[in-house]
């Protein structure tokens, strides 16, 4: 999802503009104490949260609007809450960062709100205005380092910018959890000049735990045998469970309800006891280091097993296999050892496992005493580290006999520091639901490795120095995507503990990657969803190893080309290009990260990847990439309108519609995400690729209900065609994609009575086009047709535009309206759980979705079922994803549930790398390429020589050519022939792949 675009001046921006030059005149005549003393009297602040500077407030616009927007000239664009959780080794911050959602307000955007309805009713008395909710941690011992990024930020006084800010505020109060809030209570006087204000830790676990559970999606997760697999819970059949909190000691928490909980039970034996005695008995000198040394060790030396007990042999008669543990440490009885001959390392993983599994199990009797499922644990104790959950899991697992499951939570070891931000009197969080927040993952610490991340990178220039001194010291950032499965830890809970060594993740590498939580309060439910509970976006199953390493290997490719266009964007100056490069770095970081631990990020899909790379473009200041190609395409495509509705219209009311679904298929081929279009680009202008795909539009198409939609439309056995009332048609690409594709179709629909909706990006993505540039090219179409122009017109795009009609047309006015809305995201893909409320409000009385490009209608929402008529429209430009997705009438009208008809032709396989070939449906592919994708350091040798049996290459050559990969290996040959050459490589270990 993304943010929706900001105006040139808000109400937060005049702050930074307009307060600027007053303050440059009124220096002459108010001295700075005068001055510290007016900027304190207009902000006075309560002692429990950070006010808003009214004065000079005003009402913008209309004053008899329901909930007019108030200007405040003298506020600051960023004003936060902040909460601590103080813990013995580490502090956890959560801070707010608020930023108003001022959507372009213009015009046009008034009419069509105004007509869908859309409004800002229904508020509560403090709205929740959207913003960014922060998580960052520091060990307890760099007190100082936190208190510096406090300072830094200024979140201590709201977030204020620093200038505004030249005398001390008394009686600030930040919010705190945790036994350094007592502790360290002076030193946060002395240094920031603000008090803790102190909460009870039990209520702040709760609260945190609850608000995590019920607001955030997949933020659950089981953990055995090495595998996380993420939960979705029912909000509305989350209680009661049993919060296990593992500290130093262990609390467990009966949870019934917000606010209704009890301490039911615990255990002086948990992360205290692990690191005392680890402490006594391996000399290490650090929680971190003692768990480091147990993924080092093999407990077999000191556990007692149960076929130690019985010679060898299983105690089947009560169900325990020989390499059950029968008592921890029970060998260091029989052996006459001292304490210097057991290995460091098997003293700390007998130990991990002995406390381990005995919170596991007294947790479970817990649960079961008070009839519980659901357990959670979380804690300083859990940190993330794969073989702890690995062996709590197995305890609850063992003990309950597979009824009750061990979850663990993704932020678990912020749950106290959310639960101070709650505690404040009004923190705006109450309300929000799954579908108005949003995760993003910016640049920063988490790619320096370690479980402790120092502050977020803020700044650009710091990220991008940042970037460049880790690029130059050769750390793993710049790294190709790792393309060789990883270990798990292949954990048999009680069973007995095989050497850890390689095959167990380390703590570093198995922890999430915590984001940043964006609230956006307008995102809803797409209300057209037939079960928004079942429904999942992502199409392609990411936690498929061989569908992570292509699809991995397919986005790193893609880089270079991005970075060339977005470069390109900005002029190609000095700066761009440096901002070039540390894009390239930080999204190539991205996949490795992701390709290490896949669920780093939580639970991730190719969409989210997709909406992961455009995210890092934005967040090197990349706004918009493919811009001027878009400009140019768009051009392009008007210049030939004319031509092509002058063509449709001589048509008769079949052929037309059929050429109009033939006209969207084909001009979805301009697609700048595809490697098989970026080449089939170099092959001809926009027009002659338009016109060839078309002709070879041919039917049957791989998917094909095109009979049916055209029943629909045109009517048959003498029943009379019923227009839909109204449709959303979801564009994807600029130039020829919208121009002659969608207009086209938009246009037909017009005439017949439906209302159309065009549905598009909020925030730019490769090359698809925007909401906010469909007016501009909705204008230019309007000046070669009297049906656009008079839709337009009644739909609000051509309030500021000045059309001049060309031709003439004596067609009938249009009756209907044609709108434009924002769809609440910036990515190729769409997530129907998160749309923005204007998309919302016009699904309500729309009767027909039209899904167009492979990113909506493909990538995801390939299953998606909705309760109306649905057209589904993509060109297939990917071989794997054509063989994989679109085998057969996949549509049918039964499967998709939808009455009186579903519809979804797509066109058929546009395989990868084939230039002319990309547009073709009916005709047999004949022509396949061989690509390398990776050869492993073990197999070179052997991959040079069949690479020079196979090509005839000299030796120099051969090895360069298994360099840099992926690249293409043999180019145009037949199938048996490509085959051929795939057996011979995979068979010394190289991995190709047949396109």
């Amino acid at each position: 999802m993304a943010d929706l675009p900001k105006p040139p001046t808000t109400a937060l921006q005049l702050n930074k503009k307009d307060r600027d030059k007053d303050d440059c005149k009124e220096k002459e005549v108010v001295g700075e104490e005068e001055e510290a003393e007016m900027a304190l009297t207009a902000m006075h602040r309560s002692s429990s949260r950070p006010q808003l500077d009214l004065s000079g407030a005003a009402i913008q616009g209309n004053f008899e609007e329901r909930n007019p927007t108030i200007l405040l000239p003298n506020q600051s664009d960023d004003i936060s809450h902040l909460a601590l959780d103080i813990g013995g080794s580490l502090i956890k911050l959560v801070y707010f960062s608020r930023h108003a959602d001022h959507s372009n307000d213009d015009r046009r955007k008034k009419s069509i709100k105004e007509r869908l309805g859309v409004s800002n009713g229904n508020r509560r008395s403090y709205p929740i205005l959207g913003g960014r909710l922060h998580f960052v941690k520091f060990e307890t011992r760099n007190l100082n380092e936190c208190l510096d990024f406090i300072s830094s930020k200024q979140l201590h006084r709201g977030g204020i910018d620093l200038h505004s800010w030249r005398s001390t505020v008394d009686n600030a109060v930040i919010k705190a959890t945790g036994g350094g809030a007592y502790k360290y209570a002076d030193i946060f006087k002395e240094r920031l000049g603000v008090s803790l204000d102190k909460e009870d830790e039990m209520d702040c676990l709760v609260a945190g735990a609850n608000f995590l559970l019920k607001a955030i999606r997949h933020e659950a997760f089981t953990h055995m045998e090495g595998q996380k697999e993420f939960v979705q819970i029912d909000h509305n059949d989350l209680f009661p469970y049993l919060l296990v909190n593992i500290g130093s000691g262990v609390g467990m928490i009966k949870v019934d309800g917000d606010g209704s909980f009890q301490r039911v039970s615990g255990t002086n034996v948990g992360g205290g006891t692990y690191w005392g005695l680890g402490k006594l008995l391996t000399k290490c000198k650090s929680f971190d280091e003692l768990l480091e040394l147990s993924q080092r060790g093999d407990s077999r030396a000191i556990d007692m097993l149960v076929g130690d007990i019985y010679g060898g042999m299983d105690y089947s008669k009560i169900g325990l296999s020989a390499s059950t543990i029968a008592s921890s440490f029970g060998k260091a009885i029989s052996e006459n050892k001292e304490l210097s001959e057991y290995r460091p390392e098997d003293i700390s993983l007998s130990l991990l496992r002995m406390i381990s599994y005995n919170i596991g199990q007294i947790s479970y009797l817990n649960a079961l005493r008070y009839g519980i499922k659901r357990i959670f644990f979380g804690g300083f104790f859990i940190r993330g580290h794969a073989y702890t959950m690995d062996t709590i899991s197995f305890a609850v697992n063992f003990w309950s006999k597979g009824e009750a499951q061990a979850m663990f939570l993704r932020h678990e070891g912020f749950l106290g520091a959310l639960g101070a931000f709650m505690s404040y009197e009004k923190h705006g969080l109450d309300d929000l639901m799954a579908h108005h927040l949003v995760e993003r993952f910016p640049t920063g610490a988490p790619y320096i490795g370690g479980s402790i991340h120092g502050p977020p990178l803020g700044d650009l220039n710091e990220k991008i120095s940042w970037m460049e001194k880790f690029i130059r010291k050769g750390t793993e950032i710049t790294a190709s995507v790792p393309m060789a499965p990883l270990g798990t830890t292949g954990v048999g809970g009680f069973e007995r503990p095989f050497s850890k060594g390689a095959s167990l993740r380390s703590d570093a590498s198995a922890a999430f990657n915590v984001g940043v939580l964006h609230l956006v309060p307008t995102l809803e439910v797409f209300p057209l969803l037939a079960n928004p509970k079942m429904y999942e976006s992502n199409t392609i199953d990411l936690s498929d190893r061989t569908e992570l390493e292509y699809w991995c290997t397919v986005l790193s490719a893609h880089i270079p080309d991005i970075v060339d266009k977005a470069v390109a964007s900005e002029g190609g100056t000095d700066d761009a290009k440096r901002r070039g490069d540390a894009f390239a770095h930080a999204f190539y970081a991205h996949l490795a990260r992701f390709m290490e631990e896949p669920a780093a990020y939580g639970k991730f899909g190719l969409a989210n990847l997709f909406e992961l790379r455009e995210e890092c473009l934005r967040e090197f200041q990349f706004t918009d990439a493919y811009k001027i190609i878009k400009q140019r395409e768009n051009e392009a495509s008007i210049a030939v309108l004319p031509d092509l509705l002058m063509e449709l219209d001589s048509m008769t009311e079949e052929k037309r519609l059929l050429a109009l679904i033939e006209g969207v298929l084909a001009a979805n081929i301009f697609d700048w995400g595809s490697r098989a279009c970026v080449d089939l680009y170099h092959k001809g202008t926009i027009i002659e690729i338009y016109r060839m795909s078309r002709k070879k539009m041919q039917r049957p198409w791989r998917v094909d209900d095109f009979d049916t939609f055209m029943e629909r439309l045109l009517g048959s056995g003498g029943n009379k065609p019923k227009p839909h009332s109204r449709a959303l048609l979801f564009v994807d690409n600029s130039g020829p994609d919208i121009v002659l594709g969608m207009l086209p179709l938009a246009r037909e629909l017009l005439r017949r009575g439906t209302e159309v909706v065009l549905v598009a990006n909020s925030l730019p993505a490769l090359n698809d086009v925007t909401a906010m540039e469909i007016p501009e090219i909705v204008a230019e179409a309007a000046k070669h047709c009297d049906i656009l122009r008079k839709a337009a017109e009644a739909g609000g795009l051509l309030v500021d535009a000045m059309i001049n009609i060309q031709d003439g047309a004596t067609e009938n006015p249009a009756s209907v309206p044609l709108m434009a809305v924002e769809n609440g995201c910036g990515s190729p893909c769409i997530d129907f759980r998160q749309v923005s409320s204007e998309l919302a409000a016009a699904a309500k009385d729309a009767d027909l979705v039209i899904l167009e490009g492979m990113g909506r209608a493909l990538h995801t929402n390939f299953k998606a079922k909705f309760k109306c008529d649905c057209l589904k429209l993509a060109m297939v430009k990917n071989q794997r994803l054509a063989e994989k997705l679109v085998q057969g009438n996949i549509y049918d009208s039964s499967e998709l549930g939808i009455s009186p008809a579903a519809f979804a032709p797509a066109a058929a396989v546009a395989a990868a790398g084939l230039a002319a070939k990309a547009a073709t449906t009916a005709v047999e592919k004949t022509e396949f390429d061989v690509v390398m994708e990776d050869v492993p350091s073990n197999a070179r040798i052997a991959t040079i020589k069949v690479v020079r049996a196979l090509t005839n290459l000299a030796l120099k050559e051969a090895k360069e050519l298994i360099e840099g990969l992926p690249k293409k290996f043999k180019d145009a040959v037949s199938k048996e022939e490509a085959e051929e050459v795939k057996k011979q490589l995979e068979q010394v270990g190289a991995k190709t792949a047949v396109v």
